[in-house]
């Protein structure tokens, strides 16, 4: 079962955005009533393709986004035009996190991977807006702390673990956030989020193929057998979901 990553809610608002756009963000979610009017008076709901480029290292926060639908890689792109995933965000999260705390710019490249749905804010009209919003403030200030252990413990995983094991992890990740066990994933895309050669993520895809946990074709992967990919991945996706949990549950 996939895991709620938001942090713990007030009122329940509106699950439409009154546009007919059905709300998936779980921050969005979580808002009491007035809160939630007060925001999406500003959101505007975007299709984001695959590949859909929301910002790169350096540019200026003009809008940010609370993913709805799919998911968004945060990458860290290094001067030889080399690029590894640092971040996942899906719909748990938001993209824009510099400006909580008053930077303007943004040090990493923002990606859609798969089809992708969000609400996109201006944002100056959310820095205006947040005093007047102090769920949705310390909602954003809480997943701040949970990508910022994700983004350490991804780290340490990339240093530390099998190319097999981290691409394990990398897919319960994944399904944890479209809720779903198909993965339209190419080996290419693949190896630039794990931050290893193509070759590489053939040999770890062909690892969990031949032991019944996936099925690999060329652009799809699909979960066969969840238990056992939780079994085969290492242990940083099971620290990451008990630290969120308890998190969660109150123990912060």
């Amino acid at each position: 079962m996939a895991r709620s990553t938001r942090p713990s809610a007030t009122r329940k608002p509106p699950t439409n955005d009154g546009n007919g756009n059905h709300i998936h963000n779980e921050i969005l979610l979580g808002l009491s009533d007035g809160e939630s009017k007060a925001l999406f008076s500003k959101l505007e709901f975007v299709r984001l393709k695959v590949h859909h480029l929301l910002h790169e290292p350096g540019d200026a926060l003009k809008s940010v986004y609370f993913c709805n639908t799919g998911m968004i890689s945060i990458l860290s792109v290094f001067p030889d035009g080399k690029s590894v995933e640092v971040g996942l965000v899906g719909k748990e999260g938001f993209v824009g996190l510099p400006l909580l705390v008053g930077f303007r710019t943004t040090p990493t490249r923002a990606i859609s991977q798969i089809d992708a749905t969000a609400f996109r804010v201006d944002a100056d009209a959310l820095v205006a807006l947040l005093p007047k919003c102090p769920n949705l403030e310390r909602s954003l200030q809480q997943y701040s702390q949970i990508f910022a252990m994700q983004v350490t413990q991804i780290a340490a995983c990339n240093r530390l673990h099998e190319v097999h094991e981290r691409l394990a992890r990398w897919l319960l990740m994944c399904a944890d956030r479209i809720t779903s066990n198909e993965l339209p994933l190419t080996q290419e895309f693949l190896g630039q989020m794990l931050g290893t050669r193509r070759s590489s993520v053939t040999v770890a895809a062909g690892i969990l193929q031949k032991a019944g946990i996936i099925s690999y074709s060329r652009g799809d992967v699909k979960i066969v057998d969840r238990p056992k990919l939780e079994e085969t991945t290492c242990e940083c996706y099971g620290l990451m979901e008990r630290q969120l949990g308890q998190w969660q549950n109150g123990s912060k």
